[in-house]
């Protein structure tokens, strides 16, 4: 094999999987440089669809993209395993055995060299130690996750649905803690599979008998976000009939109940935790790289670490500085798209003997959407750094424009307009609810 400069991506999510897309293009093509990238599962779904997946709006099959038929296109190579390790001396990645369902070693544990090191493993919830969270609570960091979530889903609508035959009690509490856009825009979809039902022949249980609730630890849901898109999501929850209670921090989750600051106990068959998030604990076991208290490797504002210029972060794995703000670039799905752009050009920069790029994060606004009722959100503007209220149809509209962009971004444009038809007949000939 030739003697190329080998760049390793580790995490293909949103940012990682868009970076080695083109570098592939740019310069795996052209022999430029030798690009791999590693990731623990065999295909990509955008993390922000996993809560449509989880509630069957989405099937995930018709929206993964398999990394290796990618990678061929793209002129990468992929390498399947979790990152367990870092050896900056000798500049090599450890590569954790890969076990199939059975607890079979697939491949064992492998060594890869680098010379550039990408980390964008993204991130992880965060329960903050709250007693049963673990245990009791289902969480929606993966696709294996949302897939598990959906087939609870089923079985406890149709478990329901026969009691309610049979006269028992049937009432479904389901608990959202943390209202946050992954809380909010769940919590939509839930209650529109809820009325999805009798659709599909489960006619005794109503979508009333399914209560939602959302619960938020601080005085107003989407505390991250202006204080009239958050008025606005309040109302149109409550419109939906979700429950929403805030300034209730959860203090305990127990089996079929939850255990309120105050004392009070809420009854809850399915619980999810949505509130907050952290980056992969095994950051701060890495050889020599600085993390802060939420595992994320501290960055300059070039997006390299602060202890190794060889090795990069970026996404929500990453701690960026910013002029002249206190706070670090946020962990946002645009951010990380950004980032990609900017560090490309770093890469290439590299190789040319060139400077790398500073990143400067530019807020384009946020979009919440609850599920076929409505989008609300704010844009803004470039200008006037003013931001625009929108919602309906217009603010839908930017909302599915930002998955585009995305799909853009790994496909080009011609194989992005297919998949957009390919979308379009699809929803018209399956169920609007995913039934498996």
């Amino acid at each position: 094999m030739e003697n190329l400069h080998h760049i390793v991506v580790v995490g293909g999510g949103a940012g990682g999987l868009e970076l080695v897309t083109r570098l592939g293009n740019k310069l795996g093509k052209k022999r430029k440089a030798r690009i791999t990238l590693v990731d623990a599962g065999l295909t990509h779904v955008w993390k922000p669809l996993l809560h449509e997946v989880a509630s069957g709006s989405l099937d995930a099959n018709a929206n993964e993209i398999n990394y290796r038929a990618h990678a061929r296109k793209h002129h990468y190579e992929f390498q399947l395993g979790r990152m367990s390790g870092l050896d900056r001396k000798q500049k090599t990645v450890v590569i954790a055995p890969f076990h199939d369902e059975e607890g079979k070693e697939v491949v064992p544990e492998r060594h890869i060299d680098y010379d550039t090191l990408v980390i964008a493993v993204g991130s992880t919830a965060n329960d903050f130690g709250t007693p049963g969270a673990q245990d009791h609570c289902l969480f929606l960091d993966s696709l294996i996750q949302a897939r598990r979530f959906h087939n609870l889903m089923l079985n406890a609508f149709l478990r329901k649905n026969h009691d309610a035959y049979c006269g028992n009690g049937h009432e479904l509490p389901i608990t959202i803690i943390g209202a946050g856009a992954t809380g909010v825009e769940l919590a939509a979809e839930l209650r529109l599979a809820s009325r999805e039902l009798p659709v599909y022949g489960m006619n005794h249980l109503r979508a009333e008998d399914v209560s939602i609730t959302v619960i938020e630890a601080a005085e107003r849901i989407l505390p991250a976000l202006p204080a009239r898109l958050s008025a606005a999501a309040t109302r149109e929850l409550e419109h939906q009939n979700v429950r929403v209670l805030t300034g209730q921090p959860v203090n305990e989750i127990r089996d079929d109940t939850l255990v309120m600051k105050d004392g009070t106990e809420l009854a809850s068959e399915m619980t999810i935790w949505a509130a907050g998030i952290k980056a992969p604990a095994f950051l701060a076991e890495l050889e020599g790289l600085e993390t802060n208290r939420g595992n994320q490797i501290k960055v300059h504002q070039t997006l390299e670490s602060t202890t190794d210029p060889d090795i990069f972060a970026f996404g929500d794995c990453a701690e960026c500085p910013q002029p002249d703000s206190e706070r670090p670039v946020p962990p946002r799905a645009q951010a990380a798209h950004q980032q990609a752009d900017v560090l490309f050009k770093t890469l290439r920069n590299r190789l040319q003997g060139g400077e790398a790029v500073p990143f400067v994060y530019n807020d384009h606004g946020s979009l919440i959407n609850f599920s076929r009722y409505t989008t609300v959100g704010n844009l803004m503007g470039n200008l006037s750094g003013r931001s625009m209220y929108i919602e309906g149809k217009v603010a839908r509209l930017f909302y599915l424009s930002l998955y585009r962009m995305h799909q853009l971004a790994l496909h080009g444009f011609l194989r992005t307009s297919v998949i957009w038809l390919m979308d379009r007949i699809t929803r018209a000939m399956h169920p609007r609810l995913k039934l498996h």
